[in-house]
């Protein structure tokens, strides 16, 4: 079994020790955002009347709020969170915003392969509804269209690299050796593609705060710290439940993701995995000199267990994924969240990557829950009678697609039958998770998997030739 690029150009560990001596545990993106964004709102109390009401106050349940007041000014619509806006997923991920609702071309043609052309245009026509929207309300989430660098940092993904330009995509350049650390100052590149219109970067938190805004400005009611407690459907509408009050509604969508549903029929549709990030302080002149990147591409590696970075407006780096974390049971924890042999991983992947920023610190460092679904994008549906819509197992790339979802839903709700709703992506459900102990033992064996494939010059072994043949490979 051989070594990677992080194992062969390893910092020394007072390098890593440095970087991190003082970093606090706290998201940036949420400690970056001014007064006038966080509102303090009152949790929900006493009986409430809507047309519809919102489970969840991530993306998926804004981005639902907010398009079904642009379908319907005069609806009432109430969304329920159980902690702040934004305050899960939504507002501590990486702000890559892609067009891709597949989790990639390669995830989406092993399992729809009659759809991509659709899905892709669709993706990209969403992707640009963010950017508009962004503009049409007045918002500042930070959206930048960057577009996004896939660098190879071992030798065997040249030529994946190559096969993938050689597709011809607009759009999608190939950058050998010297291009790429021309791009982008890190000796770890040895080529790289760079998919110029596919992705943007945002600020996470803005996003999820400035779509608050826009929804309370067109008469959402927000409640938060107002953990949902009954889903009831025995009446002619929905009544949602929570210890000091109540929403009765006509209809519901259910935007609560990587946590338990309220519907039994989908508590074993998703796991929750934990992904790790840090962030560093503000990069000098001299430092962002030192490393390039004055296209401020978002950029992921190529391997299995890949690493996700980019620049924040002022010109920080924040550096995560490689470990993705299922802890036995399915649970959603705060202690699930403090892992320091992780961040001494990513922070020593940090300076292999750019060793010329030695002496570089990290401010902050944090983690959070991604909702994971066997299909590794999300899945959609209705119940009871129609009158509840739900979309959980985004994968990590829900940033732009929850807007889509949120759209297919109110479509659902609506039982309108049209290209989103009729796409098989949407129709057909993923295979549903074993209950435990099998959930553990597979998904550690998997990711067990993915390691030696990385260490193997990409090799995958019988597990993974197995679970790609049953359609449930995971090619990042």
């Amino acid at each position: 079994m051989g070594t990677t690029v992080f194992e062969r150009q390893r910092p020394a560990a007072s390098v890593v020790d440095h970087a991190l001596a003082g970093t606090a545990h706290s998201v940036f993106w949420r400690d970056d955002l001014p007064e006038s964004l966080t509102p303090d709102r009152a949790p929900l109390a006493g009986t409430h009347r809507a047309d519809l009401v919102v489970i969840g106050g991530g993306y998926t349940g804004l981005w639902t709020a907010l398009l079904a007041t642009e379908r319907d000014p005069d609806a009432k619509v109430v969304v329920v969170e159980a902690q702040r806006v934004g305050w899960a997923a939504s507002g501590r991920n990486g702000g890559f915003c892609e067009a891709s609702l597949t989790h990639g071309d390669e995830n989406g043609q092993a399992r729809w392969p009659r759809e991509m052309p659709t899905l892709k245009r669709l993706g990209l026509e969403n992707l640009d509804a963010i950017e508009a929207t962004e503009a049409r309300h007045g918002m500042d989430f930070e959206f930048e269209r960057t577009g996004q660098l896939a660098p190879a940092i071992e030798p065997h993904q040249i030529e994946w690299l190559k096969e993938w330009a050689a597709e011809g995509e607009e759009g999608v350049v190939y950058l050998d050796r010297a291009e790429a650390q021309a791009s982008v100052a890190s000796p770890t590149y040895l080529a790289a593609v760079w998919e110029q219109r596919t992705c943007a970067l945002v600020h996470p938190a803005r996003m999820a705060a400035e779509l608050a805004r826009v929804c309370e400005q067109r008469g959402v009611e927000i409640f938060e710290r107002s953990h949902v407690t009954g889903l009831d459907t025995s009446g002619p509408g929905v009544t949602v439940a929570t210890a000091n009050g109540r929403v009765e509604a006509s209809r519901a969508v259910l935007a609560t993701n990587a946590f338990p549903s309220l519907l039994k029929r989908n508590r074993l549709m998703t796991v929750p995995v934990y992904d790790y990030v840090l962030m560093t302080e503000p990069l000098t002149d001299e430092q962002l000199a030192a490393i390039g990147w004055q296209d401020r591409q978002g950029i992921g590696d190529m391997a299995n267990q890949f690493h996700y970075y980019r620049l924040s407006r002022d010109n920080r780096i924040l550096f995560g994924g490689y470990d993705a974390i299922y802890h036995y049971g399915r649970k959603v924890k705060p202690e699930y969240e403090n892992r320091p042999e992780t961040w001494r991983t990513l922070a020593s992947h940090f300076f292999t990557t750019f060793p010329q920023l030695e002496g570089l610190r990290f401010t902050h460092q944090w983690a959070g829950a991604i909702d994971t679904s066997t299909q590794f994008t999300a899945f959609f549906g209705t119940a009871r009678e129609r009158r509840v819509a739900y979309t959980a197992g985004f994968t990590g790339l829900g940033v732009g697609s929850t807007r889509f979802a949120a759209g297919v839903m109110l479509d659902l709700l609506d039982g309108v039958s049209n290209e989103r709703t009729e796409l098989e992506m949407v129709r057909r459900k993923p295979l549903p998770f074993p209950p435990e102990p099998a959930a553990s033992i597979g998904i550690n064996a998997t990711r067990w998997s993915l390691d030696r494939a990385d260490h193997n010059r990409g090799r995958r072994n019988l597990l993974l030739k197995t679970l790609d043949a049953l359609g449930l490979g995971f090619d990042s």
